[in-house]
């Protein structure tokens, strides 16, 4: 109880000497000219969201970006992590899952959503069509591994499957089998649950960006007799290019920092662990914060150029307009 009652006279304290600062400065400001009470009451609506920066953002960058440099007692090792990370076969495959994930899901997902919104724009119950896609959507990722995961149930020959593909290629009279046991095809069923999430979110943004696009251009182009495949390629396309770009960015960097899937369907055994997976298992499980802080370091890098090229994308955009 006395420990209890000194920590609450010390938030008490605290509580009280923020409020004498901000009473000072309140009084300093009421007295001051106007030009200085505009200032001070620009940097009073700015310093919550600067302080809060600093301190969320910045500080755990430079701090992660030193212990990038560390050994597991802390002592600095100089580049060793990342010579580790380039050099030794585990974190290699790590690296190559993760350009796997990076090159297949973006693609995939847009290419899906992309098609299935052209194919029901305007189509009977579109709006139901459109929901039934967009569903998975509403799953966190977790529900969607656990969710996966039983739909690629496997148990041994001989055994009732109870895994939904095990069950058909039974009752087909196939043998079962290990779908997130065998590498290096196992990564490729972990990626289409990430392309199961994504595709909704893609249709729905491409879906919106189509039907934007005017009327009198497609009207036009068949007019001059263009079938429908050109009608898509040289209208449409164009028209939500910039659609098509913020969709494909931002799926890359949702899939760069996938951890949820891996972590719940197989843990990052079996040869499917990517960066932030093993960022996680080497941080947290094997005791090597300086691995784990150099494999962050790596994904913020991998992720930096996409944000820019985004950014870049989108401010042409607005001087277009």
């Amino acid at each position: 109880m006395d420990f209890i009652g000194g920590k609450l006279l010390q938030v008490v304290i605290a509580l009280a000497i923020f409020a004498a600062i901000i009473g000072i400065i309140m009084l300093v400001v009421d007295r001051a000219p106007k030009s200085v009470k505009d200032k001070v009451t620009v940097a009073g609506f700015l310093a919550p969201a600067a302080i809060l920066m600093l301190v969320g953002l910045v500080y755990p960058a430079v701090r992660t970006s030193m212990l990038a440099f560390t050994d597991a007692s802390g002592n600095g090792n100089g580049f060793d992590n990342f010579v580790w990370m380039f050099t030794q076969p585990e974190a290699l495959t790590t690296l190559r899952n993760t350009v796997i994930w990076t090159v297949l899901v973006p693609l995939l997902s847009t290419s899906f959503g992309l098609a299935y919104a052209v194919f029901i724009d305007k189509a009977r119950g579109e709006k139901v069509l459109k929901s039934l896609v967009f569903m998975p959507m509403a799953i966190s990722f977790v529900g969607a591994g656990i969710i996966w995961k039983l739909v690629y149930d496997y148990r041994g020959p001989g055994l009732e499957q109870t895994g939904v593909i095990n069950f058909l290629r039974d009752a087909l009279g196939l043998d079962p089998k290990q779908f997130l046991l065998d590498a290096p095809e196992n990564t490729i069923f972990l990626i289409v649950v990430m392309v199961w999430i994504q595709t909704g979110f893609a249709m729905v943004i491409l879906s919106a960006a189509i039907k934007g696009v005017p009327v009198e251009l497609i009207e036009a182009a068949r007019l001059d007799g263009a079938n429908a495949w050109q009608q898509f390629r040289n209208v449409t396309v164009p028209g939500i290019r910039g659609a098509l770009v913020v969709v494909l960015t931002t799926i890359t960097i949702a899939t760069l920092k996938v951890f949820d899937i891996v972590r719940t369907m197989t843990a990052g055994n079996y040869d499917t662990s990517v960066v932030a997976n093993e960022m996680y298992t080497q941080a947290f499980r094997a005791g090597e914060p300086g691995r784990g802080a150099a494999l962050a370091l790596i994904l913020f890098l991998m992720v930096l150029p996409i944000v820019v090229y985004n950014a870049r994308v989108l401010r042409k955009q607005r001087e277009i307009h």
